[in-house]
């Protein structure tokens, strides 16, 4: 890679939520570094400023080329407002490659969009399998790497999904993963006593996410949650940063007012991992948070039954529980019962994004 330009037909990004950015900004530094062509698109799906503009500015990617403005709404309808922005976004720039990332909604319409014109796709993350057809995020993750012409693996067991399902090895690449080359480029920034300060949290706390279906859309589901979130609290304050979503149907079922729950508004991601890194522990549904935590060493409860990254609770600090586990599990952490993986996941070294970038310069130099 030595900074020469490569072919005008561009490297087109789509991102549209917190984890996309994250995963997105070692890809993109990387082929900057390369002298490739890219275009940015922001198809909004996040479009709160603390959820996406701060983001951009905190990671160091750059302005969208285009923001689409899609917003929220039902699966369908947001799926079919992002088919068709992305296609005449597509059609105007006809790029030599586009790139999704994860398994967001905003990366399948992305994916379908450019598949249905011809245009081939690459998928950073490709081949998770939480093999829970009931999660939007698997059907999603499913039918992107169908039509991909890259699969961009993280983890080794993902490469053997991929095989399962009859995709070409040829085009499957363990490359390692790129959200973690952004936290440990942005390490020294996790400021764990000041999080702690400006939240008026105690020395020991936890940090609570959630926002799948499963745990927020339901109101039954809901109570659930905010019933136990309410026991933990017993045990450790915990500080919640809410999607606007999860935001109302939690606090419809009292989280708000639960002592010892501390709810905050979402947080850009300086804010964000500065709390998880000073945490006694972390209670989540998101995959990318069982990442993080797997790094910096700290404790996580994953509040499902299934989840599609094994390698955190293999190689990490990760564990699966159910409502009735959770308070169980916490005491045990709190105890010191908690253990700590000798090593890692492979490939988690911060080199993912260039990993990536000599595949697709490499692809590009046959294919552009």
């Amino acid at each position: 890679m030595n900074g020469r330009t490569r072919p005008v037909r561009p490297v087109l990004h789509v991102v549209g939520t917190r984890p996309n950015f994250v995963k997105a900004a070692p890809v993109v530094a990387a082929l900057r570094a390369a002298g490739c062509a890219q275009v940015l698109v922001h198809t909004g799906q996040h479009y709160d400023e603390r959820m996406s503009d701060v983001f951009f500015r905190q990671l160091g990617l750059p302005e969208p080329d285009t923001d689409l403005g899609v917003g929220s709404g039902s699966h369908a309808r947001q799926t079919a407002d992002l088919l068709t922005a992305l296609e005449g976004e597509l059609t105007a720039r006809d790029p030599a490659l586009v790139v999704v990332y994860g398994d967001v909604n905003s990366s399948l319409a992305a994916a379908l969009a450019a598949a249905k014109l011809g245009m081939p796709v690459a998928h950073v993350e490709a081949g998770l399998r939480s093999f829970d057809m009931s999660m939007p995020e698997e059907v999603n993750r499913r039918l992107v790497d169908q039509v991909a012409e890259l699969l961009f693996v993280t983890s080794p067991e993902a490469v053997g999904h991929l095989a399962r399902e009859g995709v070409d090895p040829g085009r499957v690449h363990l490359v390692g993963n790129p959200m973690i080359d952004t936290l440990l480029t942005h390490l020294d920034h996790f400021d764990p006593a000041a999080a702690r300060t400006a939240h008026g949290l105690p020395e020991r706390y936890g940090v609570v996410t959630l926002h799948r279906p499963a745990n927020v859309d339901d109101p039954r589901a809901a109570e659930a949650a905010a019933r136990v979130l309410t026991e933990a609290a017993r045990l450790l304050d915990l500080a919640v940063p809410l999607h606007p979503r999860g935001r109302a149907a939690l606090g419809a079922a009292g989280l708000d007012d639960a002592p010892g729950v501390h709810v905050l508004d979402p947080l850009g991601y300086v804010e964000f991992m500065s709390l998880v890194r000073g945490a006694t522990a972390v209670i989540t549904d998101s995959g990318g948070v069982q990442e993080e935590t797997t790094v910096l060493g700290v404790p996580c409860l994953t509040l499902r039954t299934t989840t599609e990254r094994p390698v955190t609770v293999t190689h990490g600090t990760n564990r699966l529980v159910g409502h009735g586990e959770l308070v169980p599990a916490l005491r045990k952490v709190l105890d010191g019962e908690a253990e700590a993986p000798d090593e890692g996941p492979p490939l988690w070294d911060g080199r993912a994004g260039a990993r990536i970038a000599a595949e697709v310069v490499r692809w590009l130099d046959h294919h552009g």
